[in-house]
């Protein structure tokens, strides 16, 4: 008797084992395969070259590598002397031709005054004068505008709040325009792009809850996704010379799984956390949509199907109806009883 006590105990320690490890080999399957996860995550920030307006050598420098810096600091400052020299030309030049358009002013009334004493050719060329020496103040006014404003930009400023890169420029160097001289990382445009394999995107909807796990980091960062690229490149096909599409003629039988961006936005960052773009994260997409009910099938744009959601809720009230009539019937005939009914969704 106490053998066959034995034996029975051994069967069912074995078909325990048995379960626990299918349900474990089944949790594992489901995770590395079909849950939306990936360890391909990138933090990611705007990056602003910052390149001078005009032209000269820097005579001072504000910043220094690596340094936080707010909107409309100053950063460095481009030699200033050529610059004002050109506003005083400017401003030289307007004068001589506001007095050139004074005398004309002169010549063009006295002419009026005499009437009939002067030849007509004689007062529309004066008239002509003064419309013509106007018209080269006006240029002369523009001129100094310009002047004043190579002055205004040779204090070159941030353009956002963010962080500079590690190499500032240096008091002496010259820069040309239009030519990058520093780049500030925008502090308020930091986020996660995660690459997921193309057969993980059905459990990805716009606005679904993210956590991000990033490397060297002991918490998890909070986040949600806010888009999903809409095209990636085609490496078998080119566009020929004669702009007829190029197909690659060799295919490989084994095919792997494209990636396609996801960008995730932070939501819940630590104050101790650090910041720092081309950081590695493992970006574990929720399995609930942000109602908190499971997920509809959607497209890119995160919108989901009129008719499913109406066929959804209509299905969801006649379970609702039998589950109560269900209920009613067992407490009839089986007071003691229960009726429970679950469901399981992904």
């Amino acid at each position: 008797m106490k053998k066959t006590w034995f034996s029975v105990g051994q069967i069912l320690l074995t078909l325990i084992v048995v379960v626990v490890a299918a349900f474990v080999l089944w949790k594992l399957v489901a995770y590395y395969m079909f849950a939306p996860w990936t360890r391909d995550g990138h933090v990611r920030a705007d990056v602003i070259q910052v390149a001078p307006d005009i032209s000269g050598l820097i005579s001072s420098v504000e910043v220094v590598d690596n340094q936080q810096v707010k909107q409309g600091q100053v950063l460095f400052v481009i030699d200033q002397a050529r610059y004002t020299l050109a506003l005083r030309q400017a401003q030289a030049t307007a004068q001589q031709r506001r007095a050139t358009l004074d005398q004309a002013r002169r010549e063009d009334a006295r002419n009026h005054q005499l009437g009939n004493l002067v030849a007509a050719e004689v007062a529309e060329e004066s008239r002509s004068r003064v419309e013509t020496a106007e018209a080269a103040l006006a240029d002369a006014n523009v001129a100094i505008d310009t002047a004043k404003l190579n002055l205004q930009r040779t204090t070159i400023v941030s353009p956002v709040d963010g962080y500079l890169n590690d190499r500032a420029p240096r008091t002496g160097e010259f820069v040309s325009a239009g030519r990058a001289v520093v780049a500030v990382v925008d502090m308020n445009s930091f986020r996660v792009d995660g690459y997921f394999e193309e057969t993980k995107l059905r459990g990805i909807d716009i606005g679904q809850r993210v956590d991000i796990q990033v490397m060297g980091e002991p918490k998890v960062l909070r986040g949600h996704v806010v888009s999903i690229v809409a095209a990636i490149e085609d490496r078998d096909r080119t566009l020929g010379s004669n702009l007829l599409p190029n197909v690659n003629p060799a295919f490989s039988w084994v095919r792997l799984a494209q990636r396609i961006p996801v960008r995730v936005a932070l939501d819940e960052v630590p104050a101790d956390f650090r910041m720092i773009a081309g950081r590695t994260a493992t970006v574990s997409v929720l399995d609930l949509s942000p109602t908190g009910k499971p997920r509809s099938a959607a497209g890119a744009s995160g919108t989901v199907d009129a008719s499913a959601a109406s066929a959804s809720t209509s299905t969801s009230a006649t379970s609702s109806a039998l589950a109560t009539s269900a209920v009613s019937a067992a407490s009839t005939t089986q007071p003691a009883s229960a009726a429970v009914i679950s469901g399981a969704s992904q």
